[in-house]
């Protein structure tokens, strides 16, 4: 036993001292995308960073959304969405593989015990007597362990590292994602309840004029096509109530999808986008800060250093492999007498593998490692890029909606005297029912649009959120 131990340990002594890695140096790619975020009119109504502010990726979730039935809707789905399941169970099966691949470093040691009883017939007797022989052993060791002359297996762990580590960034991400959906959802969920509340008032509008313009008619103070048109504007207002109607259904299913769990009745009642899509500003930063802050891109940095890492495994192949085999134990015809003196045995088989002929699969095999790693080089470049999109896109937004928020009020506000000046006029028959009908129409339509808009705003501040890497800490992790 004591020799076998000498055996390991002179194994293991060989790997820590013989292996060596033949992965590239590792070279982050340049960015790119410009060092600064685009400008221009668009960009002007942008807030500019502030000595103290909260970056966005520093920002927790529970910071940034203020409104508590927001902040229950987003905890429902942390605990319940299938996708930040399926994301957190990759993690654990990578977690798992790379264990297997830094086992692979180490020799499998087991303990093994046999006995093997053999009656021997007369006729294949050297003695021509038929007897029945015995023997038994009982052993410890390892078999075809591989020393990691070439640091192929170190290789294979350290790419199966930087593919937890990328699953990891992953989940973030993922979990990034999952918050801005809930929040746009719920948002869409206040615009579309206020889209309705406005088409049934419209509704009821459309129908006392229709009343009015048909007791006129039988005064002979209003025409058929009077009536006719009072009639248009009833019915597109009851369509209008129908759609939206079907559109708040789909916006609580889509929300349960999200949730992954059925809402309570309570926390989607009441509130609209003033009182409830109030939300935290975000600071943008700089572009060259996205490197750290955005989990996708941390991900497909990592995806490349595995790919990096798989290169050295497959520039290993190339070398001889060693593999050792050894035993110890004892070995005994009588079972009685496996353990005394004089049973000891043992074993030590080492084994070289050279390469000489593959018919060129070793080479291909290293230039798909390569082709593979360029493919992860142009990933990780283009997850940069559609960062410095998505957020000069959002700040875009940002730099506009605030203005276009206001003219909508004003428009919203004019249209509304303008219908109030349209009516009296109508009533007394200075106007037509045509000029009254524009009114109604014009009046709608900048009520809808100002809804739309304070939409827009509420959800460029979670998109601006999300692009800059917001959404995935929890308080005590925020800067």
């Amino acid at each position: 036993m004591s020799r076998f131990i000498k055996l390991c340990s002179l194994s293991l002594l060989a790997t820590a001292l013989a292996g060596c890695s033949l992965i590239p140096q590792y070279q982050q790619p340049a960015s790119p995308v410009a060092a600064q975020w685009p400008s221009g009119p668009a960009y002007l109504g942008v807030p500019a960073s502030t000595a103290g502010s909260i970056p966005a990726d520093q920002l927790a979730w529970q910071q940034f959304f203020s409104d508590p039935a927001m902040r229950q809707l987003i905890t429902l789905a942390l605990q319940n969405n299938r996708d930040l399941r399926v994301a957190a169970l990759n993690i654990e099966a990578a977690r798992a593989q790379y264990q297997i691949e830094k086992a692979n470093l180490f020799p499998a040691v087991s303990a093994s015990g046999s006995g093997n009883n053999q009656r021997i017939s007369a006729n294949a007797s050297s003695t021509g007597s038929a007897y029945t022989s015995h023997s038994y052993s009982a052993g410890i060791g390892f078999s075809a362990y591989e020393l990691d002359v070439f640091g192929r297996l170190s290789s294979l762990k350290q790419q199966a590292l930087e593919n937890y580590f990328s699953l990891e960034e992953t989940r973030r991400s993922t979990q990034i994602s999952l918050v801005a959906e809930v929040a746009n959802a719920y948002l869409t969920l206040l615009a579309d309840r206020q889209h309705l509340q406005v088409a049934q008032q419209t509704l009821k509008s459309q129908q006392a004029s229709y009343e009015l313009t048909r007791r006129k008619l039988e005064v002979g103070a209003a025409t058929e096509l009077d009536l006719s048109d009072a009639d248009t504007t009833v019915q597109t207002a009851l369509a209008d109530q129908a759609s939206y109607q079907r559109q708040l259904a789909q916006d609580e299913n889509a929300l349960t999808l999200l949730v992954g769990s059925s809402i309570p009745a309570d926390i989607l009642q009441g509130g609209d986008l003033e009182t409830q899509g109030r939300l935290a500003d975000v600071p943008a930063g700089l572009p060259s800060a996205l490197l750290q802050r955005r989990p996708d891109i941390l991900a497909a940095e990592h995806d490349l250093k595995a790919a990096n890492a798989n290169i050295g495994a497959a520039r290993a192949r190339f070398f001889p492999s060693i593999s050792l085999t050894a035993s110890a134990g004892a070995s005994s015809s009588n079972l009685s007498d496996l353990f005394k003196a004089g049973s000891g045995s043992w074993s030590f088989s080492p084994s070289l593998n050279l390469p000489i002929f593959n018919a060129g699969s070793l080479s291909a095999n290293l230039e798909s490692a390569k082709v593979a790693r360029d493919i992860a080089v142009a990933k990780y470049e283009k997850a940069i890029q559609t960062a410095f999109g998505e957020v000069a896109d959002a700040l875009a937004v940002r730099g506009t909606v605030g203005t276009q928020l206001r003219a909508q009020q004003a428009l919203a506000q004019a249209s509304q005297r303008s219908l109030q000046l349209s009516e009296a006029r109508f009533k007394v028959g200075v106007d037509s029912y045509l000029t009254l009908l524009v009114a109604q129409r014009s009046l709608y339509a900048a009520q809808q649009n100002l809804i739309s808009t304070r939409l827009s705003q509420a959800s460029n501040l979670v998109t601006l959120y999300k692009v800059l890497g917001g959404g995935w800490q929890a308080p005590d992790q925020a800067g």
